[in-house]
Protein backbone atom coordinates (compact mmCIF):
# COMPACT_ATOMS: atom_id res chain seq x y z
CA UNK A 1 0.00 0.00 0.00
CA UNK A 2 1.37 3.38 -0.81
CA UNK A 3 1.26 6.20 2.05
CA UNK A 4 -0.39 9.10 1.61
CA UNK A 5 0.05 12.18 3.57
CA UNK A 6 -0.36 12.17 7.29
CA UNK A 7 -1.46 15.56 9.40
CA UNK A 8 -0.08 14.68 12.89
CA UNK A 9 -1.17 17.42 15.75
CA UNK A 10 0.00 17.51 19.55
CA UNK A 11 -0.51 19.68 22.35
CA UNK A 12 -0.09 19.31 26.35
CA UNK A 13 -3.50 18.24 27.88
CA UNK A 14 -6.12 21.47 28.04
CA UNK A 15 -4.35 23.43 25.17
CA UNK A 16 -7.53 23.18 22.89
CA UNK A 17 -6.57 20.35 20.45
CA UNK A 18 -9.44 18.56 20.80
CA UNK A 19 -11.52 21.19 20.03
CA UNK A 20 -9.37 22.40 17.20
CA UNK A 21 -9.33 18.87 16.08
CA UNK A 22 -12.76 18.75 15.52
CA UNK A 23 -13.65 21.99 13.80
CA UNK A 24 -10.85 20.84 11.57
CA UNK A 25 -12.28 18.00 10.56
CA UNK A 26 -16.10 19.40 9.67
CA UNK A 27 -13.71 22.17 7.02
CA UNK A 28 -11.85 19.63 5.80
CA UNK A 29 -13.85 16.79 4.68
CA UNK A 30 -10.84 14.98 2.70
CA UNK A 31 -9.33 14.26 6.52
CA UNK A 32 -10.41 11.06 8.40
CA UNK A 33 -9.91 11.14 12.50
CA UNK A 34 -7.42 8.33 13.20
CA UNK A 35 -8.44 6.74 16.14
CA UNK A 36 -5.45 6.21 18.51
CA UNK A 37 -5.57 3.20 20.88
CA UNK A 38 -4.85 3.72 24.70
CA UNK A 39 -5.24 1.51 27.96
CA UNK A 40 -6.76 4.18 29.90
CA UNK A 41 -10.71 3.96 30.63
CA UNK A 42 -13.21 5.40 28.87
CA UNK A 43 -14.30 9.40 29.72
CA UNK A 44 -18.01 9.93 29.69
CA UNK A 45 -19.23 9.90 26.16
CA UNK A 46 -16.50 8.31 25.06
CA UNK A 47 -16.80 4.89 22.56
CA UNK A 48 -14.51 2.32 21.68
CA UNK A 49 -13.59 2.13 17.98
CA UNK A 50 -14.82 5.83 17.65
CA UNK A 51 -12.88 8.28 20.30
CA UNK A 52 -10.34 5.60 21.46
CA UNK A 53 -9.60 2.06 20.66
CA UNK A 54 -9.64 0.92 24.41
CA UNK A 55 -7.43 -1.79 25.43
CA UNK A 56 -6.99 -3.70 28.75
CA UNK A 57 -2.79 -3.26 29.59
CA UNK A 58 -2.07 -6.97 28.26
CA UNK A 59 -4.18 -6.80 25.65
CA UNK A 60 -2.27 -3.52 24.49
CA UNK A 61 1.53 -5.03 24.83
CA UNK A 62 0.35 -8.42 22.68
CA UNK A 63 -0.40 -5.43 20.15
CA UNK A 64 3.06 -3.84 20.26
CA UNK A 65 4.45 -7.48 20.29
CA UNK A 66 3.19 -8.35 16.90
CA UNK A 67 4.17 -5.12 15.61
CA UNK A 68 0.90 -3.59 15.41
CA UNK A 69 1.84 0.12 16.24
CA UNK A 70 3.88 3.06 14.07
CA UNK A 71 3.93 4.79 17.39
CA UNK A 72 3.68 3.71 20.85
CA UNK A 73 4.14 4.39 24.38
CA UNK A 74 3.43 4.90 27.90
CA UNK A 75 2.63 8.22 28.51
CA UNK A 76 1.22 8.51 32.22
CA UNK A 77 2.36 5.45 34.71
CA UNK A 78 0.23 2.67 33.39
CA UNK A 79 -1.44 4.19 30.57
CA UNK A 80 -0.15 3.06 27.07
CA UNK A 81 -1.26 5.08 23.89
CA UNK A 82 -0.53 4.46 20.49
CA UNK A 83 -1.15 4.79 16.43
CA UNK A 84 -2.11 1.01 15.04
CA UNK A 85 -0.71 0.64 11.58
CA UNK A 86 -4.14 -0.85 10.45
CA UNK A 87 -5.60 2.45 11.38
CA UNK A 88 -3.53 4.85 8.94
CA UNK A 89 -4.16 2.47 5.93
CA UNK A 90 -7.72 2.24 6.39
CA UNK A 91 -7.81 5.80 6.03
CA UNK A 92 -5.28 5.92 3.21
CA UNK A 93 -7.36 2.88 1.65
CA UNK A 94 -10.60 4.85 1.78
CA UNK A 95 -8.55 8.05 -0.18
CA UNK A 96 -8.49 9.88 2.85
CA UNK A 97 -5.63 11.66 4.82
CA UNK A 98 -5.30 10.68 8.53
CA UNK A 99 -5.11 13.20 11.03
CA UNK A 100 -3.25 11.80 14.14
CA UNK A 101 -4.54 13.45 17.27
CA UNK A 102 -1.57 12.22 19.82
CA UNK A 103 1.11 13.14 22.40
CA UNK A 104 4.43 14.97 21.49
CA UNK A 105 6.56 11.73 21.46
CA UNK A 106 4.08 10.04 19.25
CA UNK A 107 4.12 12.67 16.85
CA UNK A 108 8.12 12.93 16.44
CA UNK A 109 8.17 9.14 15.88
CA UNK A 110 5.87 9.00 12.79
CA UNK A 111 7.79 12.09 11.87
CA UNK A 112 10.87 10.20 11.77
CA UNK A 113 8.79 7.20 10.24
CA UNK A 114 7.38 9.35 7.57
CA UNK A 115 9.43 12.50 6.73
CA UNK A 116 8.05 12.80 3.35
CA UNK A 117 4.36 12.75 4.16
CA UNK A 118 4.04 14.28 7.01
CA UNK A 119 3.13 17.77 8.67
CA UNK A 120 3.74 17.93 12.67
CA UNK A 121 1.55 20.58 14.21
CA UNK A 122 2.36 21.83 18.13
CA UNK A 123 -0.87 23.38 19.27
CA UNK A 124 -0.15 25.44 22.46
CA UNK A 125 -2.08 27.14 25.05
CA UNK A 126 -0.98 31.20 25.98
CA UNK A 127 0.21 29.86 29.48
CA UNK A 128 1.07 26.86 32.11
CA UNK A 129 -1.47 29.21 34.40
CA UNK A 130 -4.20 29.07 31.23
CA UNK A 131 -3.62 25.37 30.71
CA UNK A 132 -4.34 24.79 34.61
CA UNK A 133 -7.41 26.56 34.56
CA UNK A 134 -8.78 24.91 31.58
CA UNK A 135 -8.06 21.62 33.25
CA UNK A 136 -9.43 22.21 36.36
CA UNK A 137 -12.34 23.66 33.99
CA UNK A 138 -13.06 19.66 32.79
CA UNK A 139 -13.46 18.84 36.29
CA UNK A 140 -11.65 15.38 35.88
CA UNK A 141 -8.94 16.28 37.31
CA UNK A 142 -7.46 15.26 41.08
CA UNK A 143 -4.93 17.37 42.42
CA UNK A 144 -2.69 15.02 41.71
CA UNK A 145 -3.20 13.97 38.60
CA UNK A 146 -3.68 17.81 37.53
CA UNK A 147 -0.22 18.57 38.55
CA UNK A 148 1.27 15.41 36.79
CA UNK A 149 -0.66 16.55 33.62
CA UNK A 150 1.03 20.61 34.23
CA UNK A 151 4.55 19.19 34.61
CA UNK A 152 4.07 17.06 31.96
CA UNK A 153 3.05 19.72 30.07
CA UNK A 154 5.64 22.00 30.58
CA UNK A 155 8.13 19.39 29.34
CA UNK A 156 6.46 19.02 26.23
CA UNK A 157 6.71 22.44 25.53
CA UNK A 158 10.30 22.03 25.13
CA UNK A 159 9.75 20.02 21.97
CA UNK A 160 7.29 22.47 20.13
CA UNK A 161 10.37 24.14 18.55
CA UNK A 162 11.31 20.42 16.44
CA UNK A 163 7.48 21.14 15.07
CA UNK A 164 6.98 22.50 11.53
CA UNK A 165 4.85 24.35 12.96
CA UNK A 166 3.22 25.97 16.48
CA UNK A 167 0.44 27.63 16.84
CA UNK A 168 -0.93 29.58 20.22
CA UNK A 169 -4.89 28.92 21.13
CA UNK A 170 -5.14 31.93 22.97
CA UNK A 171 -8.53 32.71 20.77
CA UNK A 172 -10.03 29.50 19.32
CA UNK A 173 -11.63 31.26 15.99
CA UNK A 174 -8.23 32.88 15.37
CA UNK A 175 -5.85 29.41 16.38
CA UNK A 176 -8.54 27.27 13.93
CA UNK A 177 -8.32 29.41 10.72
CA UNK A 178 -4.40 29.64 11.46
CA UNK A 179 -5.14 25.54 11.75
CA UNK A 180 -6.66 25.22 8.69
CA UNK A 181 -4.98 27.41 6.80
CA UNK A 182 -1.73 24.89 7.84
CA UNK A 183 -3.48 21.97 7.02
CA UNK A 184 -4.82 23.58 3.32
CA UNK A 185 -1.02 24.06 2.43
CA UNK A 186 0.31 21.12 3.02
CA UNK A 187 -2.68 18.61 1.76
CA UNK A 188 -5.52 21.25 0.84
CA UNK A 189 -8.99 20.75 2.55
Amino acid sequence: MTNGKIIVITAPSGSGKTTLVKRLLVSCTHLAFSISACTRTPRPGETHAKDYYFYEESQFKELIDKGEFVEWEMVYTGKYYGTLRSELERIWQAGKVPLVDIDVKGALAIRDKYPDDCITIFIEAPSLEVLRERLQLRGTETEQSLQERIDKAAHELTFAPQFDRIIINEHLDTAAAELEGVVNDFAGC
